[in-house]
């Protein structure tokens, strides 16, 4: 009868070792379906943020709202991207983007003619290589010839007529984008006569054909746009620049940013 009652407790014993067992399994596999699905939500978040992000940048140069904010002081004006998201997806050149080398130490200097008056410019292929072989390569295509400069900034210290946008909508081509950033004002100002390169919001790969040119000295806050590449200086004629924005604008994002009451047309860039 002892060694009965024995035994029945030492079964009773390992059926409780089982259950406990079980129960043990059931929890970690609750716990890494639980993991799993943390793991998917995180990887749908960032999936969304990227999403977000391509979604919200904008093609051009800074706007009223980031300049206002250099003067404030502010470091997100817009709610863009951050510094730390300038880098993209696209983190080299497709083959339709010329080489650096091919404008590496070198300086083009000719002409942009803008509604038939010329402006002297020269770029700066040791400071800023990958950009002057690209707007070198552009003019050479003749691809500025008949396009458009569709926007201008006339406050007093945010002063830049833009150009080059495929369509003449500031749009840009999604098939011709390039980097990096070069030959970005470590003071965050661009003087009177700066040719720089406007890109896509954050992205320091997202310099395209636009391009801004600076007819009266200009900050532009850093922190939410990096800087854009300074490739060159008109060297001659920023009155022509000056002219047209004394003609006035037709207000768009704000009442000193919009398009040219003077419609500006690029009869010719010229680069040698």
């Amino acid at each position: 009868m002892a060694a009965s009652s024995r035994s029945a407790r030492e079964t009773k014993r390992r059926i409780q070792q089982m259950e406990a067992k079980r129960e043990l399994r059931r929890e970690q596999e609750k716990r890494r379906k639980r993991d799993n699905l943390v793991a998917a939500g995180a990887g749908t978040a960032a999936v969304l943020l990227a999403v977000v992000l391509q979604l919200t940048a904008f093609a051009g140069n800074p706007t009223e709202d980031e300049y206002a904010a250099a003067q404030a002081g502010l470091t997100d004006p817009s709610a863009s991207a951050s510094p730390s998201a300038t880098a993209s997806a696209q983190a080299t050149n497709g083959p339709n983007i010329p080489a650096p080398d091919t404008a590496a130490g070198k300086t083009f200097t000719g002409e942009l003619v803008l509604n038939g008056s010329p402006l002297g410019v020269e770029l700066d292929g040791t400071k800023a290589p990958q950009a002057a072989a690209v707007f070198k390569s552009l003019s050479d295509e003749g691809y500025f010839n008949g396009k458009t400069c569709h926007r201008l900034t006339t406050a007093e210290a945010f002063a830049v007529l833009q150009c080059g946008s495929p369509g003449g909508d500031g749009q840009g081509d999604p098939n011709y984008t390039w980097g990096p950033l070069e030959n970005t004002p470590a003071d965050n100002t661009y003087p009177a006569g700066t040719i720089a390169v406007a890109r896509t919001g954050n992205n320091a790969y997202g310099n395209g054909t636009q391009f801004f040119v600076v007819y009266k000295d200009t900050v532009i806050n850093p922190d939410t746009a990096g800087g854009y590449t300074v490739v060159g200086k008109v060297t001659s004629g920023l009155d022509v620049v000056s002219n047209i924005a004394a003609a006035g604008i037709t207000p768009g994002s704000s009442d000193t940013d919009g398009a040219p009451k003077q419609p500006v047309t690029i009869d010719s860039f010229s680069l040698k």
